[in-house]
């Protein structure tokens, strides 16, 4: 499927996405430095994804659901570069992303982020009622990506 905002259009195509753009962008985020290549590629293989492309094609937005489309949605790496920031691609992306189709009917959605929370409050998203409830495993990047 595809919508558009002015010269930009949104596309959930698989095919259509651009690894390394995606890659590149990913590998010096804040979430994800030094992610490998093969790591990224299993993620938008494994996920619901929109790119956000510019009138000549190119690549410019990203975000991706991991999700059963039924019951929970994990909102992650959402991105706009930098020289195309200022045109409203970041809420459009997003918006784009939690009004998909497959995403309608969800029970719970969820996200993280270090910079970004008004934004997504703006959707509705708000901070945990019961975090108590929540559990994470992480694990080191650098031994997850043999650079420990």
């Amino acid at each position: 499927m595809q919508w558009t905002s002015g010269e930009f259009v949104a596309d959930d195509d698989p095919a259509r996405i651009d690894l390394d753009v995606v890659h590149g962008f990913l590998r010096t985020a804040y979430w994800s430095p030094g992610v490998p290549r093969e790591v990224v590629r299993k993620a938008v293989a494994g996920s619901l994804c929109l790119g956000v492309y510019a009138s000549d094609g190119t690549q410019v937005g990203f975000a991706r659901a991991v999700t059963d489309r039924a019951t929970f949605a994990w909102i992650a790496d959402v991105f706009v570069q930098e020289q195309y920031r200022g045109h409203g691609l970041g809420r459009f992306v997003v918006s784009t992303l939690l009004e998909h189709p497959d995403l309608r009917g969800v029970r719970r959605t969820m996200l993280a982020t270090a910079d970004a929370h008004e934004l997504y409050r703006s959707y509705g998203f708000k901070d945990l009622e019961q975090p108590e409830r929540f559990l994470a495993v992480s694990h080191d990047p650098a031994v997850l990506y043999g650079r420990a």
